[in-house]
């Protein structure tokens, strides 16, 4: 195997393929900072690109640009409070007040290196777990990927603040919004009032926008201030570096559930970045949480480290089983295909050295990512600066395109005008967006597995050992999240008492 990965890195170094492997990281870096796009659409760009070169050379361009997509894309999640792809959208809940306070380069500073870190650690982790891969992934059965569903939705209660009541009803209005369209398990329609669009249901990049690009840039408006309201760009993006060094244990937790998540087909970038906010959350002492959500620093280290260590995950069941751990991924093994690659165990015998690119790949292009982005950083920040009026036109101009990318329908304008006004009201009357984000983006997931789950072993399956270490788990999750609701209830009463 060591002859393997330095044969792969001798491969990669030399000037053509390096070439190609950059060629895709600035590919990526664009495709992120562009909101609404993600790694879907730009493996859908360099798709046609790969016939024409060597496998080395096809899976540097394309690892180098799906690695690099969940850095760049931090830059509008923090900058403009729009989620720059599905797996941005945590970010946004601290980043963005961070850059209306003045603090915009060390947020992207804290976000970058801790982009990294977690891209390095999956890296490793992708070389050390490969061997044992295969009795891990084949655990997980549809019992098992439901009960991690429920663990999403237990997240909730953490992200509900002082109200799980609220907390709860929203996340049942995402699951209502996840039911529209065609039922996952049998062949009927729901809420479609007889609209040809509402079909398919609506569009995760037209929900992610409209519940969070929308109200702030309404706000906005209304205010008719620049997006910081401190002069200035704080006190840049090194001490933001620093903060991610003093918070390494965290960054390593969070690539840890990075990596777990991202090789667990079917769950991927649009959870991890929760899964990790609400773990922060909840190893937090109750008397230091009061600044999550208004600016506070954790909040973006957490979500930005296991957004890139899910990548490595996700090419665990993509290379070893042919079974795409995300939409990137489905794409990357289309791509894989095209090369007369056949997917599978036999790739660690067969093309043991191409699945050291993709190790190599992983690790060089964090490495540019971060490095293009923190040169960036300074000048980009600067648009905090700019007064939003003016900055407004080409903001919506792009959140329009991007909805327009969800099913290419003029019913997509009408879902994101909907869903933006529904997104403002819940912001104006401290309604949780993000549980309500959560609940769509697995209403689908659980109710598959679930249907799976029973049809396949009755009820049998919460029998499984995994289901109940799962279970211990969400009990375990929602027990301390109503504990510290309970702890802070009474806080409250007791110093209002006192006073």
């Amino acid at each position: 195997m060591l002859d393997a990965a330095l044969s792969a890195l001798g491969t990669l170094l030399t000037p053509y393929h390096m070439g190609m492997l950059i060629f895709g990281v600035m590919v990526g870096l664009l495709i992120g900072i562009l909101p609404g796009l993600g790694g879907i659409v730009g493996m859908s760009i360099l798709l046609p690109v790969v016939p024409h070169l060597d496998a080395h050379a096809a899976f540097a361009m394309l690892i180098g640009m799906v690695a690099v997509i969940p850095t760049s894309d931090t830059f509008p999640s923090v900058l403009m409070g729009i989620p720059g792809s599905s797996g941005s959208q945590a970010t946004i809940l601290d980043g963005f007040p961070l850059a209306r306070r003045g603090e915009a380069a060390r947020a992207l500073g804290a976000a970058f290196s801790a982009s990294l870190m977690g891209g390095l650690f999956g890296a490793v982790v992708l070389t050390l777990i490969l061997p044992i891969a295969r009795p891990i992934v084949l655990a997980f059965a549809s019992p098992e990927l439901f009960m991690l569903a429920l663990l999403g939705l237990s997240m909730v209660g953490v992200l509900s603040g002082r109200n799980v009541l609220k907390g709860l009803i929203a996340a049942g209005l995402g699951l209502m919004m996840g039911t529209i369209g065609a039922a996952p398990a049998v062949t009927v329609y729901r809420y479609t009032f007889d609209f040809p669009y509402l079909i398919d249901g609506i569009p995760l990049v037209v929900v992610g926008l409209g519940l969070f690009a929308l109200p702030e840039i309404i706000d906005l408006l209304i205010k008719g201030t620049t997006i910081s309201d401190v002069p200035g760009l704080g006190r840049g993006w090194w001490d933001g570096v620093k903060a991610t060094i003093e918070h390494k244990w965290l960054v390593l937790r969070c690539s840890a559930i990075g990596v777990i998540v991202g090789f667990l087909p079917g769950l991927g970038g649009t959870v991890v970045d929760w899964i990790s906010y609400g773990h922060v959350l909840q190893t937090t002492p109750e008397a230091d949480r009061d600044n999550f959500g208004k600016g506070d620093i954790r909040g973006v280290i957490a979500p930005e480290s296991s957004n890139n260590a899910k990548e490595s995950g996700g090419l665990i069941p993509t290379l070893l089983f042919g079974i795409p751990g995300s939409g990137s991924m489905a794409i990357f093994l289309g791509g894989i295909f095209m090369l007369g690659i056949e997917p599978g165990p036999g790739m660690l015998n067969e093309n043991l050295d191409l699945v050291y690119t993709a190790v190599w790949s992983l690790a060089f292009a964090n490495i540019f990512g971060t490095g293009f982005c923190l040169l960036l950083s300074q000048p980009i920040t600067r648009l905090t600066r700019v007064p939003f009026k003016t900055l407004a036109p080409f903001i919506i101009m792009i959140i329009v395109l991007a909805a327009y990318q969800g099913t290419r329908d003029w019913g997509d304008f009408v879902a994101l005008l909907l869903t933006g006004i529904m997104g403002w009201l819940m912001k104006r009357f401290g309604w949780p967006r993000p549980a309500a984000l959560i609940g769509y983006v697995l209403s689908d997931k659980a109710e598959s597995y679930l249907f799976i789950s029973v049809q396949r072993y009755a009820f049998s399956w919460l029998l499984r050992p995994g289901v109940w270490i799962l279970g211990l788990i969400i009990a375990l999750s929602v027990g301390a999240g109503v504990f510290w609701q309970t702890h802070r209830r009474r806080s409250g009463e007791g110093e209002g008492k006192g006073t």
